[in-house]
């Protein structure tokens, strides 16, 4: 596509997204000018008035955006001018577009990385009561894809709930680190006009002031922060989503997706495609680009602003939209899992994952150590070609493995004693389990 060099440097495209922020910080900018006698009350109340009209039209879809305005700020500028004449022009004043726009973009994520949080506190309110629901859904622990201990689904679950609580903890900290309002900058060592926006400041609901108007302009951390929040909630989704993938397949048949979250195929209609899952997991790489994008962009700037600043819009928008997106559907999907108890505990239960502790029982019935892995090898062999689990062997059969063998064996090798056996903090023990969602109720509490 061929542009012009005014349609090149434009950024109304991406930046139209800002239209209330940029409305609402001007509005409140008009109320700091009539404090410090730059505007008149009664020229005040006549922005005012047009600005909120503006708002409305442009929710309401009465007023589209103008491709040819440079940027929001010029075009809400123009839209204030058409309805009320040249005293439009003097909100200019003890201001500049560069304030403008750290301003509206601040505002904007602050609500983005709210939204994004209250969705983190739904998923893991999701995650809790399905949690808490299979507490003694026992399924195959996995390490490098093959299954290694046998583990709880409620164990797994908050594994997954521990990831995004770290995700939430990371918007909070995200969101202060936001929450901070530009000086009066100018276009970057301030202005000469005597102001103070600290009542501004109150009723834009930010929490603190930044202390240096050249860093306030040319700084975009929060929004790289923002972006790499948004980045590691998308991995994070990414890999459960992998989990559901493989658990919805033939060869694991653990669970079963609602069918509006998936797809069939006309050549092979016995199919059903997680593609919800699949496109989150894909668009995660789209996520990191944008954090990329963004870091690329600042690594060589001077100080202060430079044009290319105004690139931070798309990669920040895009990441916010979808993470958003992603997190919204992925929280409903997860609410239509049926969980299918028998296979997970079949595949527990044949995965031979108990061989552990038949190794540590005849470690403690003085084996030598170096007999036991080819005693165990042997008797997982014997097991496997007779289709049994070791638990359902004999004892005779097990004897002729090793004479140590005894009927207390079944009480080490049994699945579910295997999962309580172990004794350290935040294993899969049930007990263990339970206290870390008794933990995590008191936690809520404690908000």
């Amino acid at each position: 596509m061929k542009l012009s060099a005014k349609e090149f440097m434009a950024s109304i495209r991406d930046d139209n997204i800002l239209y209330h922020e940029e409305i609402v910080c001007s509005i409140a900018h008009s109320r700091m000018l009539v404090e410090h006698e730059m505007l008149s009350r009664e020229e005040s109340e006549q922005i005012i008035e047009a600005l909120e009209e503006i708002d409305r039209d442009i929710k309401n879809g009465k007023i589209r955006f103008d491709t040819d305005a440079e940027d929001i700020h010029e075009y809400i500028e123009n839209l204030l001018v058409e309805r009320v004449g040249t005293i439009g022009r003097k909100l200019h004043r003890a201001r500049s577009v560069n304030d403008q726009v750290v301003m509206d973009s601040r505002l904007f994520l602050k609500n983005e990385a709210i939204s994004c949080r209250e969705m983190i506190n739904d998923l893991l309110d999701t995650l809790e009561v399905l949690a808490t629901e299979h507490q003694n859904t026992i399924i195959p622990g996995y390490s490098h894809l093959q299954r290694a201990q046998p583990i709880t689904l409620a164990y797994h679950l908050l594994a997954y709930y521990q990831m995004f609580k770290r995700d939430g903890i990371r918007f909070d900290n995200c969101i202060e680190c936001i929450d901070m309002m530009p000086p009066d900058s100018g276009a970057l060592a301030g202005t000469i006009l005597e102001t103070d926006r600290s009542e501004m400041m109150k009723e834009l609901g930010f929490a603190s002031m930044l202390p240096n108007a050249m860093d306030a302009i040319s700084d975009r951390d929060f929004a790289m922060e923002f972006t790499n929040c948004c980045a590691i909630t998308m991995m994070h989704l990414s890999r459960f989503c992998e989990d559901l993938i493989l658990w919805s397949s033939v060869e694991f048949d653990f669970i079963e997706i609602a069918d509006k979250y998936t797809t069939g195929s006309k050549m092979m209609p016995k199919k059903k495609n997680l593609d919800v899952a699949e496109l989150i997991r894909g668009k995660t790489g789209r996520v990191y680009g944008d954090l990329i994008n963004l870091l690329t962009v600042f690594k060589g700037l001077p100080m202060a602003y430079n044009r290319d600043m105004q690139e931070d819009k798309y990669a920040v928008l895009d990441a916010a939209n979808t993470l958003e997106s992603s997190l919204s559907l992925f929280v409903e999907m997860v609410k239509t899992i049926k969980i299918n108890r028998g296979e997970m505990q079949k595949a527990a239960k044949y995965g031979y994952m108990n061989a552990v502790e038949l190794s540590q029982y005849l470690y403690d019935k003085g084996v030598d150590y170096d007999e036991i892995p080819e005693i165990v090898s042997k008797v997982i062999g014997y097991a496997i070609n007779r289709g049994s689990a070791i638990e359902e062997l004999w004892l005779d059969d097990l004897k002729n493995f090793s004479q140590k063998f005894d009927s207390d064996v079944y009480d080490e090798i049994a699945i579910r004693n295997v999962i309580e056996s172990k004794k350290s903090t935040g294993s899969t023990s049930f007990k263990s389990v339970e206290e870390q969602l008794a933990q995590i109720k008191r936690d809520k509490k404690r908000k």
